[in-house]
């Protein structure tokens, strides 16, 4: 019987911690047995409002485990117990695994550093910036670095818990846990289509220029156009993007151009080409290849998953 111990970190996000107990702790599966635990035995309050678990196991559970999962907690600085304890437990050999901002707390314990990670979206690039040694991934679902394991936001978290049921015991004994669960055992694509991330400007600098080209997409719009319109050179709007966008001129204008595209296939019935001419993409083909490059799908599987029927 292989030993799951989620911790609990608090406040937890219930979603989270119940992926990992519910997939792992149902008695038909009966390979698993899925043990909640936090910093100590008793309440644990949650992210949700008025809603809090209860836990029978403390830290020392960790040690008993040959998987560890770490759901989502709301980020700031892990107790010093916990660290050591889920390094204990990685030295004592269990799998260390986290789902959503779990990833944080593996990051302070130092179970990422040189090694690639992802989380949720909206949290990656601060996971970046406060632990510079992790190889942050920030489109994919799950990350697989062998003893340690890191997902994406939510529901992301389940993904991963099939794949380690594929990992354990085989890809059938993952299809028939996601039969049970109601569903795919693979998602089209990594978390990048799900990201809302901005395009437009952090500050008046480029402000005007970049309300401009989302105004004219649909234009052959190129760098030395941006440039003109901002009545600077090439490589002072570089710098000037690079500061206030943390990109270049050339890759915002990809990402708005895709941001607008996933727009059209979520509100229309548009053809690809039709889309990639409205959005200045050129070609189908060319809408199609940067469309898997950026959301690991395409644009017509993203429009089955979006767009309202």
């Amino acid at each position: 019987m292989h030993r799951v111990v989620v911790l609990a970190l608090p406040p937890v996000v219930a979603f989270d911690a119940t992926i990992a107990t519910q997939v792992f702790g149902h008695e038909g599966l009966g390979r698993y047995e899925a043990v909640l635990c936090s910093l100590q035995a008793g309440p644990v309050p949650t992210t949700t409002p008025g809603f809090a678990i209860t836990v029978a196991a403390n830290l020392e559970t960790l040690m008993t485990a040959d998987t560890v999962v770490v759901p989502g907690f709301r980020r700031g600085p892990v107790s010093a117990d916990a660290l050591d304890a889920l390094r204990a437990a990685h030295q004592h050999g269990a799998r260390i695994v986290s789902i959503c901002t779990g990833a944080f707390a593996l990051a302070q314990a130092g179970l990422l550093d040189g090694r690639r990670a992802t989380t949720h979206w909206a949290h990656a690039a601060d996971l970046a910036r406060e632990h510079p040694a992790v190889r942050v991934d920030p489109a994919v679902l799950y990350v697989d670095e062998g003893t340690v394991l890191t997902s994406a936001g939510l529901t992301a978290g389940l993904d991963l818990c099939l794949y380690l049921i594929g990992l354990d015991h085989g890809q059938q004994a993952a299809i028939q846990r996601a039969r049970h669960m109601v569903t795919p055992l693979h998602r089209a694509g990594g978390q990048a289509q799900y990201s809302v991330a901005g395009t437009t400007a952090a500050s008046e600098r480029i402000k005007s220029v970049t309300e401009w080209a989302l105004a004219n997409l649909h234009q052959p719009i190129t760098v030395a156009d941006l440039a003109r319109e901002a009545v600077q050179s090439t490589r002072t709007l570089s710098r000037v993007f690079a500061t206030e966008l943390g990109t270049s001129p050339r890759a915002w204008l990809i990402a708005a151009r895709l941001r607008m595209a996933c727009t059209l296939l979520e509100t229309g019935d548009r053809s690809v080409e039709e889309i990639a001419r409205r959005t200045g993409m050129g070609s189908a083909a060319n809408l199609r290849l940067h469309f898997r490059r950026t959301y690991a799908t395409t644009p017509l599987a993203y429009r089955s998953t979006f767009q309202q029927r």
